[in-house]
């Protein structure tokens, strides 16, 4: 069974203490929490994004899965460790060279957290190899980061099944993880490629019922 991680950003202005509080009962795994800068992709959710963590993190003892979209890396670090996440994931592409991704990895640890290290769809799953060892989660996306609400591209399912080949071959322990397009239609091939946690927005906070979903998609 996969664990789901449930992206707040689709949560309409307004409804966000009533849908949270559902998701937790629904027993969603994670709450996703997308930080997007408006340079590294178009959309700006910062300070959205800090200001529904800080809320959560009164309400909820649901463990944080950060996922920085951003240029300057160890400042949204900073910011975000002080709601004490579960795990922070940058991206790769946004490190300008291999010493500064060891850097963060090793920032992010001593600051007593996990750490995961996402590609877009355009990077060769190869790129990310060499760091494995030393990190907790990848995250593979399954769409161009940015926004809510687009269509899975297939062809990043191939990135997933290598990435479960190499992580067995190399006997590592990190989590597989997705994000984009991810709804109960395209689940199943996500999970058969080989992912240990599904990130859902839009299919999981647009529905009536949260918990039939969340377990549909786990299951």
């Amino acid at each position: 069974m996969v664990e789901v991680s449930t992206s707040i950003l689709s949560i309409k202005e307004g409804e966000e203490a009533t849908a949270l509080l559902k998701l937790e009962m629904a027993k969603t795994d994670y709450f996703h929490i997308d930080v997007m800068d408006g340079k590294f992709v178009e959309k700006n959710t910062y300070q959205k994004m800090l200001e529904n963590v800080t809320y959560l993190k009164r309400i909820s003892n649901l463990p944080l899965d950060v996922h920085l979209m951003v240029e300057d890396i160890k400042t949204a670090v900073d910011d975000f460790l002080a709601v004490e996440p579960n795990i922070i994931t940058f991206h790769l592409e946004a490190c300008r060279s291999k010493q500064e991704v060891y850097e963060m990895i090793q920032y992010i640890k001593n600051n007593h957290c996990k750490v995961g290290i996402s590609i877009k769809p355009s990077t060769d799953i190869k790129e990310v190899y060499e760091f494995l060892p030393y990190i907790h989660l990848c995250l593979v996306m399954t769409v161009e980061p940015g926004k809510g609400g687009q269509t899975l591209m297939t062809d990043m399912l191939k990135k997933i099944v290598k990435l479960k080949q190499y992580r067995e071959e190399q006997k590592l322990e990190l989590d597989i993880e997705a994000d984009g397009g991810i709804n109960l239609r395209t689940a199943p091939a996500v999970k058969k490629a080989g992912v240990d946690i599904l990130v859902s927005g839009t299919a999981i906070v647009m529905a009536n019922d949260f918990k039939t979903i969340i377990d549909e998609l786990k299951g």
